[in-house]
Order: structure tokens, then C-alpha cells, then sequence
């Protein structure tokens, strides 16, 4: 239940909560990857996704700084263009764009997209409300860079803001990144959960929690945050 008497979460995933990078699992179903995005969608989770900016200001849906670990390649997503990145495989697609994602979901499901910035932060504002341009289903942007949440505020008002937070960050750097990002929902380490900052952000913004991995975690997190991004044998049993 919410400890906070704010109006409801318009980013609510319900019990299916946010599937971490789609519903992936092993070589068939990759991270951040179109068939793990369509596994999501069947079970009706939310999506949470990363996305990174490429040298020519397409938005990709990517965790890492390159593509080594995914694909196999030392190819990095900022110093390449969309073209270039579209030889890459991601299971048996290219990388996703962003609005490839956003043309699959449709707005079914609420997004949770999470902005990778690697010395590229002003380039961001332009290029998601470029890609968010028209797209009327529930979405929420966020990022470990406070400032992100902060464009955002500026420049794409109709998203959802968001800042994800570490519970390794010392308080009085973590205090500041919260009263520059002014977010609308925190997204925190798991392990974070049930500490007094946490419980007392909780009661103005809604709590989202990652990654839930197992069971046991999950049952811990379902009462301490307000949505949960799982993967693996943290997927609910709905």
C-alpha cells in the first residue's frame, strides 16, 4: 500500500510491476532487445529499458557504452551513427530505437526509460522530445544524472521525471541530486529499501525498486516500494 496521500501513480504497472530490460532471458530473449520487449507486452508488465544517445542523435535502446558484451563488437553507441549500429544484432533484430520501442508498445503498458548519459547532456532534450513527439501512452524518464530529470522538467513536461538512486550514495550527495532533479518518483537499489530516507520519500513520490532477482526479494519489496523492476526469478506470480 502507499504511505503517501498523493493522487495515484500514473505509471502504475499494477502486480505485473516493470520487466527490467523486457522480459529477457538468456541468448533467445536478450536484454533491451524487441523479443524480449514483446514477451513483456503478453504478460501485460511494464517495460523499464536503457537508452543511449549515438553520434548522430538517434536514441537506441542500449545498457552498455558498447556493444562488446551484447553483440560482440567494440562498436560504442556515442561515437557511431544509427546506420552504423543497425549491422549490430540483438538476438535476430538491430538494436531497438526508441521509437521503434515506442511504435511495438503503443501505449499498453507504461515505460520506464532510463537515459545512459556518457558527456552528451545537452544533446538529450532535443532528441527525446524529437522521438517522444506524439506518443500518448504512459511513459516516465529517468536517469542517475539528476540533470536529465531536470531537462525533462524544461522541455518534455508531458513525461513523467524520475531519479534513479544508488544506496551506496553518501546522503549529503544523494540529498542534493533529489533537490536538483525535483523527481516525480525515485527509482532505488533494492538494498535501499526500508532505510528512514527511503520510507520518508515514499510519502511524497511513489517508490519504484530494483533489481528484484528472487522470490524472497520480491516479497520484501511488495511492501517497502510501490512498483518493483524485476528480472529472472523476480518475476511475479500473476
Amino acid at each position: 500500500m502507499r504511505s503517501s496521500p498523493s493522487k495515484a501513480d500514473p505509471l502504475d504497472p499494477g502486480l505485473a510491476g516493470f520487466a527490467h530490460r523486457g522480459l529477457h532471458h538468456g541468448s533467445g530473449f536478450p536484454e533491451n532487445s524487441v523479443i524480449a520487449f514483446a514477451a513483456a507486452l503478453e504478460m501485460h508488465a511494464g517495460i523499464e529499458c536503457d537508452l543511449r544517445l549515438t553520434a548522430d542523435n538517434e536514441i537506441v535502446v542500449f545498457h552498455d557504452a558498447d556493444a562488446m558484451r551484447i553483440c560482440g563488437s567494440p562498436l560504442r553507441i556515442g561515437r557511431s551513427g544509427g546506420h552504423e549500429l543497425s549491422s549490430l544484432r540483438v538476438g535476430e533484430h538491430p538494436p531497438p530505437t526508441l521509437k521503434g520501442l515506442l511504435t511495438l508498445v503503443a501505449g499498453r503498458v507504461p515505460l520506464l526509460l532510463e537515459v545512459k548519459v556518457e558527456n552528451d547532456i545537452w544533446r538529450w532534450a532535443p532528441a527525446l522530445a524529437t522521438a517522444l513527439a506524439g506518443y500518448r501512452g504512459p511513459f516516465g524518464v529517468m536517469s542517475f544524472d539528476p540533470r536529465i530529470s531536470r531537462l525533462v522538467q524544461t522541455n518534455l513536461q508531458q513525461a513523467r521525471r524520475g531519479l534513479v538512486i544508488r544506496d551506496d550514495l553518501p546522503p549529503l550527495r544523494r540529498r542534493l541530486a533529489i533537490w536538483l532533479a525535483d523527481p516525480q518518483f525515485i527509482a532505488v537499489e533494492r538494498t535501499a529499501l526500508g532505510k528512514p530516507w527511503v520510507t520518508q520519500a515514499r510519502r511524497r513520490v511513489p517508490v519504484y525498486s530494483w533489481t528484484i532477482r528472487s522470490e524472497a526479494e520480491r516479497a520484501q519489496a511488495a511492501v517497502q516500494a510501490d512498483a518493483l523492476i524485476w528480472e529472472g526469478d523476480g518475476r511475479p506470480r500473476i
